[in-house]
């Protein structure tokens, strides 16, 4: 569905509690982080320095809570038809940036997601 070389694997999901984000703000933040190294090793380049690429992958397990029993409770997340609709304005976003390219996962369906993580970084953003 989507396959990228260079650049980053966005798992994204929305909770009910999240409230509305800014999510140019969020998404113009994604691509300027300084997470990339530059000649010396020093991680001073960003997603557009790079011209890297993004996979977002929706991901509403992300709200999975597992404090009580031994079965994942979902309730956390956004219901699915307002997570679909943020997550695809989520990647309108990001095609507004000059990021080299931006490919999607499909939403609730299941997927296959290989990552080769070539870095030190696994971040969360909030």
């Amino acid at each position: 569905i989507g396959e990228i070389e260079h650049g980053v694997l966005l798992l994204v999901g929305f909770g009910r509690d999240d409230g509305v984000p800014d999510l140019e703000r969020v998404a113009n933040k994604i691509v300027n982080l300084r997470i990339f190294a530059n000649e010396d090793g020093r991680l001073d380049r960003s997603l557009l320095d790079v011209g890297g690429a993004i996979l977002a992958v929706p991901q509403f397990t992300l709200y999975g809570e597992t404090c009580k029993g031994r079965r994942p409770d979902f309730t956390r997340a956004l219901e699915p038809v307002l997570a679909e609709s943020r997550f695809e304005s989520f990647v309108e976003c990001f095609r507004r940036t000059p990021v080299a390219r931006v490919e999607t996962g499909r939403f609730a369906t299941h997927m296959k997601v290989s990552l080769e993580n070539d870095g030190p970084f696994t971040l969360m953003l909030e």
